[in-house]
């Protein structure tokens, strides 16, 4: 079983980019399930129902976000009734959304694929604990599915890695999100779970991690607010494919997605 999982979709670039290219991803690797970090798709902070309609509607089955899933307003009914949309597991129980979803795959006789979405609390926001909010969560999956596909939306390096060691046996994969820098530390942990600290970003590299480098270059040298905007120079693809054994759920590969591309042509 092969699992497509993107890297954090952002804005307007990091959608043409998908819209482009996922036929052709689809065409090459014929995943089971395709997974996208979503959180950012719309202006480059949180995403919309027209962005997940979109997102959805060119071929991503589940989206995943992070902390800034709330950031829009006209989400909140949305993600109430789309299951495939993703909240963060550990944000307080009375926010809106799922915190995992079972997808079945009708092509392999309806085999259950969990996705699960938590969130560090390193440099980001006081939530739950996500360690024990996972043994929470798979107390429950475990019923349905043996593979599971772990999204963990972090900042700090070291929580993505303990996160990993401490998940390493009991899931699939852990893939983490947030930082928008792909890192190369991909690998199959001792306990046959895949792991990497950050899938990357879907979106213009000619930038600080999405937005234009002028006002965050500014920002830094004088320390005031300044507005953000999209860039749109240079878009990259980050993502990785995961290989899975069907009957164990045990990962067997994962290898990096990282390439260009041309939205001029």
């Amino acid at each position: 079983m092969k699992v497509l999982f993107l890297g954090d979709v952002f804005g307007n670039p990091g959608r043409s980019c998908l819209k482009k290219e996922l036929p052709l991803l689809l065409e090459r690797y014929e995943p089971h399930i395709v997974i996208a970090n979503g959180e950012n798709a719309s202006g480059g902070i949180g995403i919309n129902p027209g962005s997940a309609d979109f997102l959805f509607g060119i071929g991503i089955d589940v989206l995943t976000s992070g902390n800034h899933i709330y950031k829009k307003r006209d989400i909140y009914d949305y993600i109430k009734n789309v299951p495939r949309l993703l909240k963060p597991a550990n944000f307080p129980p009375d926010t809106p959304g799922n915190g995992y979803f079972i997808f079945q795959n009708q092509k392999m006789g309806g085999k259950k694929i969990a996705v699960v979405n938590i969130c560090g609390r390193v440099f980001i926001e006081n939530l739950d604990c996500p360690f024990r909010k996972i043994d929470e969560l798979l107390f429950a999956i475990y019923k349905e599915t043996n593979i599971v596909i772990v999204d963990f939306h972090a900042e700090a390096t070291s929580e993505k890695m303990a996160m990993g060691w401490y998940l390493d046996g009991r899931v699939s994969a852990v893939i983490g999100t947030h930082t928008h820098v792909q890192t190369a530390d991909e690998r199959i942990l001792p306990k046959h779970t895949a792991f990497i600290s950050d899938a990357g970003m879907v979106g213009p590299r000619d930038s600080v991690i999405g937005v234009k480098k002028e006002p965050i270059i500014e920002r830094f040298l004088k320390m005031m607010p300044q507005k953000f905007v999209v860039a749109t120079e240079d878009n990259w693809l980050n993502g990785v494919i995961v290989d899975i054994d069907e009957a164990s759920g045990w990962a067997k590969s994962i290898v990096r997605l990282n390439y260009q591309v041309d939205l001029n042509t």
